[in-house]
């Protein structure tokens, strides 16, 4: 999917479909270009080839987790790094402490406020020239 250049990309990894799908057109309805995959393995290909500007990561997923996707995003060499959010239902503290040790940037609860995901976006990227 190629956007222009004034949208930014975001990916959303995440193995329950239904969740992954809703999120994407609510964010391709406020302005960013979207790509959804459903594993960590289809994930690690998708941030070479769509270069996202930020990813919604879940936590809990089969095979590879969340957390070794994003240990293995901070390693990749030659791709911008992106912002990376763990986007899950796991929100202890040690949860927390282990997704920032994997490189998270940020954490994001599960079910999402989309209004405050929105908000996060906005301020982190205030120039992105989505309407609204």
């Amino acid at each position: 999917m190629n956007a222009p250049p004034s949208l930014l990309r975001v990916l959303i990894v995440d193995d329950n479909r239904d969740a992954a799908d809703i999120l994407s057109h609510i964010l391709l309805f406020s302005g960013y270009a979207t790509q959804v995959v459903y594993s960590g393995w289809q994930a690690l290909l998708a941030v070479r080839e769509f270069v996202p500007d930020i990813v919604l990561l879940d936590i809990s997923m089969p095979e590879l987790d969340g957390f070794q996707v994003a240990e293995q995003i901070r390693t990749m060499a030659g791709i911008p790094q992106p912002l990376l959010i763990a986007f899950t239902a796991w929100c202890d503290d040690a949860t927390k402490l282990r997704a920032r040790n994997a490189g998270f940037d940020l954490h994001i609860a599960k079910p999402v406020d989309t209004d405050a995901l929105l908000e996060a976006l906005a301020l982190r990227y205030p120039s992105n020239g989505t309407a609204g």
